[in-house]
C-alpha cells in the first residue's frame, strides 16, 4: 500500500490545525497497542500513517493519512530537526539527496 504524499511534502493536519512536513511513513500503523489506545483519536490503523515534524515546535506526530491534507499555505517549515532529514526546499516541498 503507498500513500497519498510522498517525503518532502507539507501537510495540513485536518483536526489539529497545526502544518508539517512528512519525513517518513508506514503502510499501516505500527506504533504499539498501548500508544494506539492512548491517542486522543483511533483511526483504522490499515491506512497510510506518516511521521511529521510540526511547524513552529520541537514536535514530531505520527499521523493516519485520513487525517492530513495537503497544506495550502507553502512556507517553509521551522523545525529544529529538519536540516537532518532534508538538504533544500523548493517550490513548497523538502528535498533530500538521499531521500529524494
Amino acid at each position: 500500500m503507498n500513500g497519498k504524499w510522498s517525503i518532502g511534502a507539507i501537510v495540513h493536519h485536518k483536526k489539529y490545525d497545526y502544518r508539517g512536513v512528512i519525513i517518513s511513513f508506514d503502510p499501516y500503523c505500527r506504533a504499539d497497542e498501548q500508544w494506539y489506545e492512548n491517542n486522543r483519536t483511533q483511526p483504522t490503523r490499515e491506512q497510510p500513517w506518516y511521521h511529521v515534524l510540526v511547524d513552529n515546535s520541537e514536535a514530531t506526530t505520527y499521523v493516519a493519512e485520513e487525517n492530513l491534507e495537503l497544506a495550502l499555505a507553502k512556507q517553509p517549515i521551522q523545525h529544529p530537526l529538519l536540516t537532518q532529514f532534508f538538504s533544500s526546499y523548493h517550490q513548497g516541498r523538502y528535498y533530500s539527496l538521499n531521500l529524494n
